[in-house]
């Protein structure tokens, strides 16, 4: 039962992370009347205090390992408290309540996150790269099927006949969903924790960690932008109302159904390798949606399914290859993976910050009928800036070493 609780505890997390960035611009927007410029400004201020705060989350979970139980309570008591009070605002809330409430959640998703990564090798059957790789197969199985809930849930919502677009019910579902996981996966936080050194600059780059927390950096932008702007690109760029729910369900379930099978082949040639094959799926993707007509619901629904494959190979084996090199340098995890959760979360607040102002400074509007320049401008972020990033991002692979592998 020990992958199972993991996979669920990753589920949990999952509807702060992606969902999120997903849902809040229109709740914002549409229900509470703030602009696209000022949530944009203010998921990239809410980034300072993470610069601060993960890197000492990480630091303190090292510096108590006994203490894992209450670090996951925390995390797991902060969602519950935060989503009901964040979908529950009511119009003409302040910034400063939102933003309020947003520390309060991005403090409990980095707490939360740290830790279950962090723990890696504590939370595997055993510390070798085998292992790590079939732990992080069940870890971002649990967070994509998290996505997609928490992707979907609000439409669903809609569809029982729950009001203000069913944000209040979602916010009070992923409460409930966060106390009770927080039950079910208890017995999980009692092994005994395995710890290694401190961190360093210099340890980070002997043992190649550093490369790939850039890496990940790199990579993290074009799922960050399309996942900002995916709701517009497909209501008002492909003229596709109400299929947005759909397609997003569609894109996830592709990357869940995906994750065991480029688990399985990064054991057998090598992590290099395997995004090797699935980066230009997401480039292809990217070039595809691009040049797409309004009203293409099938030539979309193909990109959604191939870029779906490609995340998860994105989300499985760049976590587990961190893991390996950390482990195999026998460096304190948590604290590394401070680092590398703020990283993520830089690359969805840097997407947020440029593309929604920018959308704005163009005239678009969600929902309303847009100009020509502003379809286009929408068009350009969300698919050709991301294959440019993405193209930078099958760069370093490129230079990545073959011995940074799980094999």
């Amino acid at each position: 039962m020990l992958y199972p609780r993991v996979s669920l505890y990753a589920l949990m997390l999952a509807a702060a992370g992606i969902p999120l960035y997903i849902h809040l611009p229109r709740f914002a927007a549409v229900n509470l009347g703030i602009g696209l410029g000022v949530i944009g400004t203010v998921l990239l201020v809410i980034r300072i205090v993470d610069l601060v705060q993960d890197p000492l989350i990480g630091w303190a979970i090292d510096r108590w390992p006994g203490a894992q139980m209450l670090f996951a309570a925390a995390a797991a008591i902060g969602l519950a408290s935060g989503f009901p009070l964040l979908f529950g605002l009511p119009e003409g809330a302040s910034t400063t309540v939102l933003v309020s409430v947003l520390v309060l959640l991005f403090s409990a998703y980095s707490l939360g996150t740290i830790l279950l990564y962090g723990r890696s090798a504590t939370l595997a059957k055993q510390a070798d790269a085998k292992e790590l790789m079939t732990l992080a197969a069940w870890r971002e199985g649990g967070q994509l099927t998290g996505v997609i809930l928490a992707a979907s849930a609000p439409a669903l919502f809609v569809a029982f006949g729950a009001n203000a677009q069913g944000y209040p019910a979602f916010g009070v579902f992923l409460g409930l969903l966060a106390v009770l996981t927080l039950i079910l996966t208890i017995p999980m936080w009692r092994r005994t924790p395995i710890t290694g050194q401190g961190l360093s600059f210099a340890g980070l780059g002997q043992a190649g960690a550093l490369r790939l927390l850039f890496l990940a950096l790199v990579n993290s932008l074009p799922v960050a932008i399309t996942s900002t702007l995916f709701l517009f690109f497909v209501e008002d760029r492909l003229q596709l109302p109400g299929k947005a729910g759909p397609l997003l369900i569609l894109f996830f379930l592709s990357a869940g159904a995906s994750v065991p099978l480029w688990a399985k082949l990064s054991n057998r040639i090598g992590p290099k390798q395997t995004l090797m094959i699935a980066m230009p799926l997401s480039i292809a993707g990217f070039i595809g949606a691009a040049t797409l007509s309004a009203g293409n619901l099938t030539g979309f629904a193909v990109i959604c399914l191939t870029s779906g494959a490609a995340l998860g190979a994105d989300m499985v084996v760049l976590p587990a290859m961190f893991s390996v090199v950390l482990t195999r340098a026998g460096l304190n995890a948590s604290a590394a993976f401070g680092i590398w959760s703020f990283a993520g979360k830089l690359g969805l607040a840097l997407a947020a910050f440029f593309t929604l102002p920018l959308l704005e400074r163009s005239g678009f509007t969600p929902g309303q009928a847009n100009s020509a320049e502003a379809l286009r401008t929408l068009n350009l972020a969300y698919a050709v800036l991301p294959c440019i990033l993405k193209l930078g991002a099958f760069g370093l692979v490129l230079t990545l070493p073959t011995e940074v592998s799980a094999k």
